[in-house]
């Protein structure tokens, strides 16, 4: 009996000392030695509960609850001592400006993929004597479609997937449109390009209901296949760097005639074959040919005197190809963890 009272006393003694301690101490950093000195590994707390394995088996349940509860009550205390000098704290920081303190920086915006690729064709383009032209996004039937060789009827409209809007309207479905715009105002000789945006009803990893088209146009006396090459070698040199070769494939488009597919070496392997241009050594880029007489004579122009070509390809595309990005809905999706690689 003796043993359990003289327990309680020191329990009591404990507990009076420890919370005077705590009233006086002036910072959080007090605060803490004092914890340290009761919990800690040789604190007060910690070697009491030691030697409750040297107690008998009557008196380890009554020792330890004793050790519980002061702990409980010093826990307490301790914690709303914490909390009154972190809100005091929380106080100074709202109401003093520290100078002395590192200033925080912006967030500073990055170029979009696809603006570097735009601003780096736009200066490719000037370079070889090309003028900007523009056209409205929202199209006319027969801008978009009849005036480049595709009356209602003809099966290309059918791969278009079309936004189509009230009557005669629709989203364009490529920036042709602009080109013929520009033949109509403008006799020959006529060296343009235009940029912007289209609009597809497909969505994939490598589609977009809307994208980004560049185009190129030329027209003048014996214009040829060889200088649409010659054009088309420049650019991609310019692009992806002076390695790049270049290489026409046959193919059909309703607005040129002959007509090719353009395929570029792979940057990424030189040619050698690897997981991008799947082990053909040739990415395909976009399609080119020459102006169709048919678009010509829609224009005003008579395909017995003068000869153009055409070619165009995705902004978007290249800017996939030339910065490794594997899904082209990452273009779209304004991920600043994304567009802060750029």
């Amino acid at each position: 009996m003796f043993f359990l009272i003289a327990m309680e006393t020191s329990f009591e003694t404990i507990l009076q000392q420890s919370l005077q301690s705590l009233e006086t101490i002036k910072t959080l950093e007090e605060v803490e030695v004092l914890y340290a000195s009761l919990f800690g590994k040789k604190g007060t707390i910690s070697l009491l509960l030691q030697q409750v394995k040297d107690l008998t088996p009557d008196q380890k349940p009554i020792r330890g609850k004793q050790i519980n509860d002061l702990k409980s009550q010093l826990l307490s205390a301790f914690n709303q001592k914490r909390s009154a000098f972190i809100a005091q704290d929380t106080v100074v920081i709202k109401d003093v400006f520290d100078s002395s303190l590192p200033g925080v920086s912006p967030i500073l915006g990055h170029f979009h993929p696809n603006s570097l690729i735009m601003k780096r064709v736009k200066t490719i383009f000037s370079s070889l004597g090309f003028l900007h032209a523009e056209g409205p996004e929202v199209e006319s039937d027969w801008y978009n479609f009849e005036v480049l060789n595709m009356p209602k009827t003809h099966p290309a409209r059918d791969t278009q997937d079309t936004f189509y809007l009230t009557g005669n309207q629709l989203l364009r479905t490529q920036t042709s449109a602009v080109q013929v715009r520009v033949m109509e105002k403008q006799k020959p000789p006529v060296r343009i390009y235009s940029i912007g945006k289209v609009f597809r009803r497909d969505y994939d990893l490598t589609h977009t209901p809307m994208f980004h088209q560049v185009e190129g146009l030329v027209v003048d006396t014996a214009i040829s296949l060889t200088d649409l090459k010659g054009v088309m070698t420049y650019m991609m040199k310019a692009l992806f760097g002076p390695d790049t070769k270049i290489r026409l494939r046959p193919h059909h488009f309703p607005y040129t005639e002959p007509s090719v597919e353009q395929d570029i070496s792979c940057p990424f392997c030189r040619g050698d074959g690897c997981r991008v241009c799947k082990q053909t050594g040739w990415i395909e880029l976009g399609g080119a040919g020459m102006v169709h007489p048919q678009v010509l004579r829609n224009v005003g122009y008579d395909p017995e005197k003068v000869s153009g070509f055409a070619f165009g390809f995705g902004i978007d595309r290249v800017a996939m190809i030339k910065y490794s990005i594997p899904d082209l809905r990452l273009l779209f999706e304004n991920d600043w963890r994304f567009l802060q690689q750029f």
